[in-house]
């Protein structure tokens, strides 16, 4: 395998009769949803798949992406940079019979009408979707991570309450 810039798109299908591998790298500038969503520029996203069809005659894209992002600490309000990894395994569908149908291994994919797939969008999709939900440091490296916020004291009542079932009790006992 060498390292080549990632396709735009491609033929599933044919590079699975060709089993093609690829590594190598989509720039960060391309990925503008992702950038958008970021609190920087985004990283290059480091990306290899291959291409087959499995023992059940299924065509697959399977790899792993991996991208650094500046995120916006929402305890701090500072910025880190975060790693972000994406493992997939696509497989090109028609309809949904065939969709149905799909073992739970393999994700879906749409081709469009010449029958290619947008390689850098559905990895941009991926990504998007690993990304933290609430970003935020680690709690030993936040500034804001230690300390507790409190917002009242609660005092524990000194005076002795009394027994609702007091009333019980005295009907138990006569």
């Amino acid at each position: 395998m060498q390292t080549v810039k990632i396709p735009v798109s491609i033929d599933p299908i044919r590079a699975a009769a060709s089993q093609l591998s690829y590594e190598g790298s989509i720039p960060g500038k391309q990925l503008k949803r992702l950038n958008e969503l970021s609190a920087g520029d985004c990283s290059d996203v480091a990306v290899s798949f291959e291409c087959g069809v499995d023992i059940q005659g299924i065509v697959y894209l399977k790899g792993k992406a991996v991208t650094e992002l500046t995120l916006n600490c929402q305890r701090c309000m500072t910025l880190y940079t975060t790693k972000v990894t994406v493992d997939f395994n696509f497989t090109p569908c028609g309809n949904e019979a065939e969709i149905d149908e799909l073992p739970d291994a393999y994700d879906p994919i749409e081709c469009n009408e010449i029958g290619e797939v947008r390689l850098h969008q559905l990895i941009e999709d991926e990504l998007i979707i690993a990304m933290p939900l609430i970003p935020m440091h680690a709690d030993e490296s936040c500034g804001k991570g230690d300390k507790d916020i409190v917002v009242g004291e609660i005092e524990p009542s000194q005076e002795e309450r009394p027994n609702p079932f007091a009333v019980l009790e005295k009907l138990k006992s006569k």
